[in-house]
C-alpha cells in the first residue's frame, strides 16, 4: 500500500418495500325517468338508469337496492308518490325484468367482482299498467347499497 493512500470501508444492508393495496369501493347512480305515464293504456312503462361500481381490481361486491321511500313499498311494488297518491312500479337486474332486484344479500342482490373499474350495472324499471291514479308529478327515492 502506498503512503497517504486511504483505503475505504462499506457496510451494506437491505429493506423490504410492503404495501397493502385495500378493498374500496364507490358507487354512483342516474336518476331514473319513466316519462309520462298513461293509466288507460293496458301495457306497463318501462324505462331504464344505471349504478356504477368503481371497486379495487378483484373485489367480491354485491349491489342493492332498497324498497325505496314509499311507506308500504316492498321490493316486488316500489312506490312512487304524488299529494298522497301512489303510483307502483318495480325494480330489475335484466332487459326481460323478471328477476327483481332488492337488497337481501344471496336472494336478489346483484353480485360481481371488480375486474376493470368502473362496472356499470343497469336497472331495468316498469311502472305497472292500470293503475287509476291522479295527473301529477310522481317521485321516490331509492338507496343503493355496495356491500364489499
Amino acid at each position: 500500500m502506498e503512503a497517504g493512500t486511504a483505503q475505504a470501508a462499506t457496510a451494506t444492508t437491505t429493506f423490504q418495500v410492503t404495501a397493502t393495496v385495500l378493498k374500496v369501493c364507490l358507487v354512483s347512480a342516474t336518476d331514473l325517468s319513466f316519462g309520462g305515464y298513461d293509466p288507460t293504456s293496458a301495457t306497463p312503462l318501462d324505462a331504464a338508469n344505471t349504478v356504477t361500481v368503481t371497486c379495487t381490481i378483484g373485489t367480491p361486491y354485491n349491489v342493492g337496492l332498497d324498497k325505496g321511500s314509499g311507506a308500504t313499498a316492498t321490493v316486488t311494488s316500489r312506490e312512487m308518490a304524488f299529494s298522497g297518491n301512489i303510483l307502483n312500479y318495480s325494480l330489475y337486474q335484466e332487459a326481460g325484468r323478471t328477476t327483481v332486484w332488492g337488497n337481501t344479500i344471496g336472494t336478489d342482490t346483484v353480485s360481481a367482482t371488480a375486474v376493470l373499474p368502473p362496472t356499470v350495472h343497469n336497472v331495468y324499471g316498469r311502472v305497472f299498467s292500470g293503475q287509476n291514479v291522479p295527473v301529477g308529478g310522481y317521485s321516490g327515492t331509492i338507496n343503493v347499497t355496495v356491500t364489499y
